[in-house]
């Protein structure tokens, strides 16, 4: 892991990235996604002006695991926050839990959050900043729960309670605006998928289709249990407001309406990591979403913190 200093601020109008493709709205097809929250548990339009983010290389702007401008840079570009990120590649939600040598929520980003905050480095004003975190992939993943090498006795339940921990955690630091990100639907990437093949990411021989099923289930279980923790947890957070992003929706649908989300002239390819344009393809590599895939996520993102139409994220209080 590339040694980095912490979170220094980005105004994206400063930034160089300028050029990325016209944004094509998403589908106002239905299909299993949230509901959209009433008016008065939100935060008020334009209120927002920072956003803060933890996670891992899905989230991190150093290095980009869509080989491009991260989700992070757009988001703050389409809705003019000032970003100050956290996340880091290879992130777990702690090590204690999965063990992996790269810095995990509880170990490294929230400590390096507390610690510039402590010093002055951070002076956020929690009215007018959001949280977000995006976590899972690596702690479901390989060298962690699928491949039996977390720690003795960990499940996918305690991998959740610890990212329910981190609202918890800054929520009594004095933090009241939170996204929480579910995981996307990991079985359908390369990696995961029934018809994966060698690659970078695990060249040991496996049964991809049991990889696959295992995988479904561990999704899916982890997002179901995230959105019931977090439902029981909202009444417990006094003047705070609490998000969840559907991830595994959206990401079902461009899966399914590529044509919705995708552009360019070649032809869209959702099963295939890009080789030229990434504007046609769903994903960058064996296991992450292509810069293409991450615009249409700010874009979704950003009308949530602006309290503009977003069918993928719930407003819980």
């Amino acid at each position: 892991m590339t040694s980095r200093g912490g979170s220094t601020p980005h105004r994206t109008r400063r930034g160089a990235h300028h050029n990325d493709p016209p944004f094509i709205p998403a589908s106002s097809r239905g299909g299993g996604r949230l509901c959209a929250a009433r008016a008065s548990s939100r935060a008020h339009p334009n209120q927002i002006k920072n956003i803060v983010t933890f996670g891992d290389s899905y989230s991190d702007i150093v290095l980009a695991g869509d080989g491009g401008t991260a989700w992070p840079l757009y988001v703050a570009r389409y809705a003019d926050l000032t970003l100050y990120p956290f996340a880091r590649a290879g992130a777990t939600c702690s090590n204690n839990l999965t063990f992996r040598p790269f810095p995990s929520i509880f170990e490294s980003q929230l400590p390096l959050y507390f610690t510039e905050k402590q010093n002055g480095t951070l002076e956020l004003n929690p009215e007018e900043t959001v949280y977000t975190l995006w976590i899972g992939t690596n702690d479901v993943g390989v060298n962690s729960i699928i491949t039996g090498s977390q720690t003795p006795g960990v499940t996918v339940v305690n991998t959740t309670e610890c990212a329910i921990n981190w609202v918890k955690t800054l929520y009594q630091s004095g933090a009241r605006n939170f996204i929480f990100q579910n995981m996307i639907p990991l079985q359908h990437t390369i990696l995961y998928s029934a018809d994966s093949y060698p690659n970078h990411y695990w060249t040991a021989p496996r049964n991809t289709t049991e990889w696959s099923v295992y995988m479904t289930e561990l999704v899916n279980s982890g997002n179901a249990l995230s959105k019931l923790m977090l439902q029981n947890l909202a009444p417990t957070l006094h003047g705070s407001h609490l998000g969840l992003f559907d991830s595994y929706g959206l990401f079902s649908d461009i899966l399914s309406n590529p044509q919705d989300f995708l552009n360019g002239t070649a032809p869209l390819n959702v099963t295939a990591p890009y080789s030229r344009a990434s504007s046609n393809f769903m994903w960058f590599d064996e296991l992450h979403p292509s810069e293409q895939t991450d615009r249409v996520l700010a874009r979704q993102l950003a009308n949530g913190i602006r309290r503009e139409s977003s069918p993928w994220l719930t407003w819980l209080t």
